[in-house]
């Protein structure tokens, strides 16, 4: 839909008063064929490519908050596949093809800006191990370059790359279709897709319990009544163990606080994303001119969003151990989203003991560059109640077969 500048600056005005809702908040149905618990990213996806790809409309999303209140908008927006295993490989490109054709897809701009990852070695043993993984990647498709440190000074002159460094730069491994997106965005187009194929969105509809009959669940209690289900998909950040302890079985998962901050609105000073996996930090800079920067995950199990003052202490030292030119830079705001890991650090994107009852979790530090190609791939578990074959490694019975596929190294966080 088109707007005059009049038009614009009359509903600027009135606080978007009058503008269209991008999609509806209808009251709950007493039942519908498909109930997703979760409205973040992976849940509002899986609804579209049900209606999209399956002709599955009749779906209800549930969401405890708002649209995108969780943890697709509290996340650094980063979007990779440069992962060790054959199958994570395939799975985590497929969501970047996906991701650069997705606002064109959706019809809405999702601001992706494919700027490349950077990937720091401070060590032989590093540089190792990213040759092994880069004859991985290249054996899938994945292309990838090595950066001398001359190249890493011409190319990122602000990263310190002198021989006296706090930890000292010999080269760098860089993915150049790695990029970013707006993670709003990306939410909201997903809700405005499915919307207009027919999904309901419910806003502030908490899951309080889950009614099961024998081995399948019936119903949904929810903060706005009873919610009869057909099927249901459980695709929550933070809290899939405590819905699946709701529906009677325990996942293999723990609960992290994963923190970020940003900086002040600088000029344009850094136009890829740099990571080190021995420092632990990454950083990028938002379109905004914010830096981004993130690093590891608190070291206890937590399901608080504020995180910690001793995290980001760690992670500001990291970061100016790379940029030290940035010391008087001041820092915005600081925010933590809570993760869900596997003991491989690989997702879960799986049927469950209960036999209409299915789960996209322990995505760790990965769910937001997953979110395209989780929605295909669990919309089809769902729908034809067996795995995709991009999802078939990720199925629970790979805790007890001992199949597992241990991903701690390209996961990069400390798990």
């Amino acid at each position: 839909m088109r707007y005059s500048i009049a038009s614009l600056l009359r509903n600027a005005l009135s606080y978007h008063e009058h503008w269209p809702q991008a999609w509806r908040s209808p009251a709950p149905k007493p039942r519908y064929e498909v109930v997703i618990i979760g409205g973040g990213g992976h849940g509002l996806a899986t609804a579209y490519y049900l209606a999209k790809n399956h002709g599955i409309t009749d779906i209800a999303v549930l969401e405890k908050g708002w649209i995108g209140g969780g943890n697709t908008g509290r996340n650094t927006t980063g979007i990779r596949s440069n992962y060790l295993h054959d199958a994570s490989a395939a799975f985590y490109d497929y969501s970047v093809r996906l991701y650069e054709e997705l606002s064109r897809t959706l019809n809405y701009n999702i601001m992706f800006s494919q700027r490349g990852l950077v990937s720091l070695m401070h060590s032989d043993a590093e540089l190792a191990q990213a040759d092994r993984l880069r004859n991985a990647l290249h054996a899938n498709g994945i292309e990838t370059d090595f950066m001398t440190v001359a190249d890493l000074a011409r190319e990122i002159p602000l990263l310190d790359t002198s021989p006296d460094a706090r930890y000292p730069v010999i080269g760098a491994v860089r993915q150049k279709r790695a990029g970013t997106a707006r993670h709003d965005a990306v939410a909201w187009a997903y809700a405005r897709a499915a919307d207009g194929l027919g999904v309901h969105i419910i806003q502030d509809c908490a899951v309080r319990g889950i009614r099961r009959e024998g081995d399948r669940v019936t119903a949904l209690e929810t903060t706005q009544g009873n919610i009869a289900a057909g099927r249901v998909a459980i695709a929550v950040a933070g809290h899939s163990s405590v819905l699946a302890e709701m529906a009677g079985f325990r996942l293999p998962i723990v609960s992290y606080a994963l923190q970020a901050v940003v900086s002040e609105p600088l000029k344009p000073m850094l136009d890829t994303i740099v990571g080190s996996t021995a420092v632990h930090v990454y950083l990028t800079q938002s379109d905004k001119g914010e830096l981004v920067i993130g690093a590891s995950r608190d070291g206890y199990p937590s399901y608080a969003q504020r995180g910690s003052f001793g995290t980001v202490e760690d992670m500001m030292a990291a970061g100016l151990a790379l940029f030290p030119t940035l010391g008087r830079v001041k820092l915005l705001r600081q925010w933590a989203g809570i993760v869900d890991v596997a003991p491989d650090a690989s997702p879960i994107v799986s049927k469950t003991p209960v036999a209409n009852l299915y789960i996209s979790t322990g995505w760790g530090t990965g769910g937001f560059k997953a979110i395209p190609a989780g929605g295909v791939v669990f919309a089809h578990t769902i729908a034809l109640d067996r795995p995709h074959a991009l999802n078939e490694r990720y199925g629970l019975d790979r805790f007890t077969s001992g199949r597992l596929m241990d991903e701690n190294a390209a996961a990069a966080v400390r798990h």
